[in-house]
């Protein structure tokens, strides 16, 4: 199967090259046998930018903590045992956090399903402090956001305001961002999985395949293991898969769960996500030996995953930050032409049907009293051209 996929690449950086052979094999790693050329010019500052970067502190410190001096410096050992040793701690909160929550929101009768958190690490690799999370993702149905709200609110969350016209933000966006200044935690709550342009199951759907989590004593709901393959795939696409921790989420859950590739086609499928796993398979399996199903195939060797997975390359390499509101004008541009090229042909006409809905960014462009708001859907597209050629108006 490897040599008919197109993608071939090789990374120059010997930093990136140690780290991806630190993420492949299982247990510890040999540096003598296993050094990418020599390790004598071998930069370990800029490796373990790359580790933190990627987000795979706990992974690597688990190969590398009983490597002799001799061959790492012990800074860098000591360093990435701070790093773990931080994280172990979050995810303990992080857990701790989250059995919280959904009893409260069990007493209220809010049904809730995690996303991601100390559920998948402990589902992916048995060891919660072996996966880096910094919030919690909550999956709620729309009915229900009011009542999970003051649920958070009375714990001592403060919502992140969002500015906003016509209710734009259940047309725009999907989640909403609570945070805790005292526990600094972060729980985003979702009523969608993706934007509105991206498709995927909807609650009832995933919640008649979820699985019950036995890393708490309250019964924790999170996906079934298909549903969250597609997930992560989606997800890290949509973000570039500028982490390689996305990456290896798909590595590990492929070599550590018994997927049903028949149910997990219909699902790629039906959401129309075949090339987003085609590119998520190409990528895996060329940098970290993910194993490829006979099943998938089809999807993987194509000539738009192999496109799509070509596109990715200089985020994981250049080590960028697509999740930065701010990005410089170069990157922002490649970003928003990567994201486009994603999208299926049906989900590239939503994306312009969406693209004609008024945004807060109108508002303050040409202020308008609330009543007459509807009239932004008129202007929106004279105000996006005045935004390109002038300053914004103030009334």
């Amino acid at each position: 199967m490897e040599d008919k996929l197109q993608i071939n690449y090789k990374f120059q950086s010997n930093e990136l090259r140690l780290l991806l052979e630190l993420l492949k094999v299982e247990g510890k790693i040999n540096l003598k046998t296993n050094q990418p050329r020599s390790l004598k010019d071998f930069n370990w500052d800029h490796f373990l930018e790359l580790v933190k970067h990627h987000r795979c502190c706990p992974l690597v410190y688990s190969k590398l903590r009983n490597t002799h001096e001799s061959l790492i410096p012990s800074y860098i050992i000591e360093e990435l045992y701070q790093e773990y040793k931080r994280n172990t701690f979050k995810m303990l909160q992080l857990t701790g956090e989250m059995e919280q929550v959904d009893k409260l929101c069990t007493e209220k009768h809010i049904t809730l399903l995690f996303l991601k958190g100390p559920t998948i690490a402990y589902d992916l690799f048995g060891d919660i402090s072996l996966r880096m999370s910094k919030d919690l993702d909550i999956l709620v149905l729309e009915k229900d956001l009011e009542k999970t709200e003051k649920i958070l609110l009375s714990m001592g969350y403060e919502k992140r305001e969002i500015p906003m016209v016509l209710n734009e933000i259940k047309w725009r966006h999907y989640h909403i961002t609570y945070y805790h200044t005292q526990k600094k935690i972060q729980i985003e709550i979702h009523w969608r999985l993706h934007p509105r342009s991206m498709e995927g199951g909807n609650f009832k759907e995933l919640w008649s395949r979820k699985r019950e989590s036995s890393l708490t004593k309250h019964p924790i709901s999170f996906m079934g293991k298909e549903d969250l393959l597609l997930y992560l795939i989606s997800h890290g696409s949509r973000h570039g898969w500028f982490r390689l921790r996305w990456l290896k989420d798909i590595d590990q859950m492929v070599r550590s769960n018994n997927i049903n590739y028949e149910h997990f086609n219909l699902l790629a499928i039906k959401y129309r996500q075949e090339h987003l796993v085609g590119q998520a398979f190409q990528l895996a399996n060329l940098l970290l030996g993910t194993p490829l199903h006979e099943d998938i195939q089809k999807f993987v060797v194509t000539e738009r995953a192999t496109e799509l997975a070509k596109k990715a390359i200089p985020y994981i390499e250049e080590m960028v930050q697509l999740n930065v509101d701010v990005k410089p004008r170069d990157l922002d541009k490649s970003y928003r032409n990567y994201l486009f090229s994603i999208k299926s042909k049906r989900q590239k006409l939503k994306f312009f049907v969406i693209l004609f809905y008024p945004s807060s960014t109108d508002e303050q462009t040409l202020k308008l009293p609330k009543t007459i708001h509807f009239l932004y859907f008129l202007l929106r597209p004279f105000l996006i051209v005045w935004r390109k050629i002038r300053k914004p108006l103030f009334s």
